[in-house]
């Protein structure tokens, strides 16, 4: 075992008969099987052998995931702080698009208050919307990172044909590459959002990594018709749209469990030697809010001075980084099958 889930195999594409991609299905499966996905079989965390190291060997690596969306105004999906009225939906659109005019700005500065890398989620898009934002993470002194988030949170691509899925990604990631500098190599779906195919289809365009599965605390080998792909622990549980908009979670609270489950995991890491990864999904819409911001702050606080207590010894035990360098180590890794 390498990676979380991965597994020596022996049939086509170094995938076993009984553990392929949707599509192929071995020809002799019992019909009272349930349907499976057939990315990746099922390994339990306590009984697997970690071959997966982080620099300096931290145990805990931590990222922060800001989302940054853009709307399509009338029509469409997108989160709501007030029941939905006929559209247009003045007071919901208005409300997200606070976060790209104040929220995201006093999230900026409360991340670069502590040096914190992040993990920019971005909608295509907010590219040409509002272009000083991408700037601005692009000039962070602190290591910031650019995920492709598709072309609008207005959509989903569950519901697209196969020709109109790939031209979304496609395109998603050219006009990501060409405002960010850099071709992105992280991918997370609209709504967290998917075809039997998605999969295939991001790893055709060269990308590296998905956040759409949250099956684990350790990274996972997803395997396509073209390759394995990384599966990043992107967790649902400590991301404010579930914890705030769906729970009705107040900002302390939300606060609280950022704080909660980073002590914990820190715990399990160090006790059992599992190198674990928590990702904080943030949308300045929402935490960018004053009366969350200041609990926010607070989190993120206490993450700060624990790393920076325990990284003095020669040996680190948290590393605050971005998916993408949690990829690239795992990819290095010549034990890593």
């Amino acid at each position: 075992v390498g990676m979380a889930g991965s597994r020596t195999s022996t049939g086509p594409r170094g995938m076993s008969d009984h553990y392929r991609p949707s599509g192929m299905e071995a020809s002799d499966a019992s019909v009272s099987e349930l349907r499976s996905h057939s990315r990746f079989p099922y390994s339990a965390i306590d009984g697997r052998m970690n071959h997966w190291e982080f620099p300096g060997g931290a145990r805990l690596a931590v990222y922060f995931a800001v989302n940054l969306e853009h709307f399509a105004f009338g029509e469409g999906r997108g989160a709501k702080l007030a029941p939905y009225s006929a559209e247009p939906d003045v007071l919901n659109y208005s409300w997200r698009e606070w976060g790209n005019r104040v929220g995201v700005w006093r999230l900026l500065r409360v991340l670069d208050t502590f040096d914190l890398p992040t993990a920019c989620v971005v909608n295509s898009a907010i590219c040409s919307h509002c272009p000083e934002v991408i700037e601005a993470f692009r000039c962070r002194e602190a290591e910031n990172e650019f995920v492709c988030h598709g072309r609008t949170n207005s959509e989903w691509q569950a519901n697209m044909t196969e020709s109109e899925e790939r031209q979304m990604i496609s395109e998603s990631v050219k006009v990501v590459s060409q405002a960010c500098g850099t071709k992105p190599t992280g991918w997370l779906g609209p709504w967290i959002s998917e075809t039997r195919r998605t999969p295939e289809l991001l790893k055709q365009v060269g990308l590296q990594y998905v956040l759409d599965w949250c099956h684990d605390d350790q990274p996972c080998w997803l395997h396509t018709q073209h390759g394995k792909l990384v599966s990043m622990p992107y967790q649902q549980e400590i991301n404010d749209i579930p914890s705030i908009m769906a729970r009705l979670s107040s900002g302390k609270q939300f606060a609280d469990d950022i704080v909660d489950a980073f002590d914990e995991m820190l715990e399990q890491a160090l006790h059992f030697r599992q190198s674990l990864v928590l990702g904080i999904a943030l949308h300045p819409y929402i935490v960018g809010q004053p009366h969350r911001l200041r609990h926010l702050r607070r989190a993120l606080q206490h993450i700060h001075e624990r790393a920076k207590t325990l990284n003095q010894d020669k040996y680190k035990k948290i590393w605050l980084t971005t998916p993408g360098e949690i990829a690239r180590t795992g990819m290095l890794m010549k034990t890593v099958v």
